[in-house]
């Protein structure tokens, strides 16, 4: 169950180049970024005139005790309430339907480059830790590049437009008022780097958390079967604790900063009314004007305090971007040529001409100097004890690697001169390990071809010898066959599997271990469909079990050391 843990790039990333790095995902919709933006500052501007009015009133009516000069402010007002409210969610509107596409789209490019790597990638890498960097790390660069520019654009501009009117109500008190703001600064200084060095160590305990769960339960049959639920439930504690520890450290910094803003505000806001109310005894300003000039105030700092706010967003941001630049960094295996051939190869030849190629890090050759053939028609034996470098070749021929030296053709062609679809199109590969999907039959047979038809799903499932098995069941082809294919049993998912080969009618085949794991009668029974499936196809099987032996065309026997120069072809009788 042990992974080689999440690498979390060491390089940083700064708030400057997160921005840059991911803003051209907002390609596209920035105009709908721009809209929004207006609007939510057409929203402010109506609180500014709101607040005049408020004023207005206090002065000429209540003070006054003058109905009649009521209606008209009031009658405005309510206009100015509904266009801020119209303003206010059309502006919301827009800020959340960029910031969904921007996640959409950054989601999708970060899934394909995943999906490029080389499935030794895969292999090395816990699956919940790239979970969350999927889903989590990618929602918080999405708070601050897209959701992020609209806060701040607003923010910023909102905050021009109450100390605007603040100065023109009073300059004095407002100037009295702009000189406790930095403190909003000094605060949010004293918490970015904690508060992002708190977010990187939750970021990486929820992948780790993601992780456990996912291998103990997807290995939950033989959790039980070894009576180490404890053990599991332990592991989940331990990694839960980690990430609690984590998730406080965030959480404190974050309830800290909350009510320290909160006291900076009360003494800006009692320092302007003890100055005011003094102005007021004096006659030099009216209850309105003061009432108005606070308003105005109170309006302020929520956007001073929105700014800094960002920072705290960009700090969590910055350490999410470190983890999504280091899978964007990650360079696939191999690489397709612009100009790759996209025509399929017909007949399916296949020769291995002198390969080698040693697995990075490794200290000797997974293969050396191998050459072989195999013809359409021909079924080709390789074989060899474990570590032989039998499963190399079929990762070779289907380019999730390319050989250090030597060639490997498909009808002549170097196949790094084809495009990967195209070769990928030509060859199919019977796994090891049958690999099921959580749908139904009738999906994981379609899965060889997609867009095949029901005539051609349930005729590769007779020649798989899995039409009656299928129509046994609770719902024939619709029926869902569980995690991995679980309700079913070996043999019944060998032969689905088969069925998707036979669909997906590729000239080369590639049988790897296919009656592992089987028992002999299942192993018989499962014979039958795979002579079918081989006919009239390039076959290359790997196994250890020789009973294929004496209807191979040639074997080739490895050795699990560098020394592979003279591999034994034997053709037999």
């Amino acid at each position: 169950m042990h992974r080689t843990p999440a690498v979390s790039s060491s390089s940083g990333v700064s708030a400057k180049d997160a921005f840059r790095r991911f803003w051209p995902y907002t390609r596209g919709f920035r105009r709908w970024l721009v809209v929004g933006a207006l609007l939510l500052i057409l929203s402010a501007a109506c609180e500014v005139v709101a607040i005049w009015l408020f004023g207005d009133i206090t002065d000429r009516v209540l003070a006054a005790k003058d109905l009649h000069a009521f209606w008209t402010p009031a009658l405005i007002w309510l206009e100015v309430a509904v266009l801020t409210g119209v303003a206010t969610f059309g502006g919301s509107y827009l800020t959340a339907l960029v910031g969904e596409r921007f996640l959409l789209r950054l989601r999708d490019a970060v899934f394909a480059h995943v999906q490029g790597l080389s499935p030794d990638f895969l292999d090395n890498r816990r699956l919940g830790d790239l979970m969350v960097r999927l889903t989590g790390d990618i929602e918080a660069i999405e708070q601050f590049v897209a959701s992020g520019v609209i806060q701040t654009v607003t923010a910023a501009v909102s905050a021009v437009f109450f100390a605007g009117a603040a100065l023109y109500v009073r300059w004095d008190l407002a100037l009295v008022s702009f000189a406790v703001a930095p403190l909003f600064w000094v605060a949010v200084r004293n918490f970015t780097s904690r508060f992002r060095d708190a977010a990187v160590r939750e970021r990486e305990s929820s992948g780790t958390i993601t992780s456990v769960v996912e291998e103990s339960l997807s290995n939950q049959a033989l959790v039980q079967a070894y009576n180490r639920e404890r053990a599991e439930r332990g592991r989940l504690h331990r990694e839960g604790l980690s990430w609690l520890e984590a998730k406080m450290a965030e959480t404190r910094l974050a309830a800290l900063y909350e009510p320290l803003v909160q006291v900076i505000e009360t003494v800006c806001v009692l320092v302007v009314l003890g100055f005011g109310a003094w102005e007021l005894t004096a006659d030099r300003v009216t209850l309105g004007g003061l009432l108005s000039f606070a308003a105005y105030l109170g309006y302020l700092y929520p956007p001073i305090q929105s700014l800094g706010h960002v920072n705290l967003l960009a700090s969590e941001a910055t350490a999410s971007a470190e983890r999504i630049v280091e899978l964007m960094e990650t360079r696939p295996a191999v690489a397709e040529r612009p100009a790759a051939r996209t025509r399929a190869a017909r007949r399916g030849r296949v020769a291995f001409d002198g390969v080698t190629f040693r697995y990075p890090g490794a200290d000797r050759p997974a293969l050396a100097n191998l050459s072989f053939r195999a013809g359409p028609e021909e079924l080709v034996l390789l074989t060899g004890p474990s570590g032989s470098g039998k499963s190399t070749i079929t990762k070779l021929l289907l380019r999730f690697h390319d050989p250090e030296a030597g060639r490997i053709r498909l009808d002549g062609v170097d196949i790094r001169e084809l495009s990967l679809a195209t070769l990928r199109d030509t060859v199919t590969v019977l796994q090891q390990e049958t690999m099921l999907f959580p749908c139904t039959v009738r999906e994981n047979i379609a899965y060889g071809r997609p867009g095949a038809t029901d005539e051609q799903i349930v005729a590769a499932a007779r020649a798989a010898d899995a039409h009656d098995f299928i129509t046994a069941l609770p719902d024939g082809y619709e029926t869902p066959v569980g995690q991995r294919g679980r309700l079913l049993s070996g043999g019944q998912r060998q032969r689905i599997a088969i069925a998707r080969a036979m669909v997906r009618d590729a000239p080369v085949l590639i049988l790897d271990e296919p009656t592992t794991g089987l028992d002999a009668s299942t192993a018989r029974r499962v014979l039958e469909p795979l002579r079918r499936l081989m006919a009239d196809r390039t076959t290359i099987l790997i196994t250890h079990d020789l009973h294929l032996a004496p209807e191979a065309d040639k074997v080739v026997t490895l050795r699990p050391t560098s020394t592979v120069d003279d591999p034994q072809l034997a053709r037999l009788p």
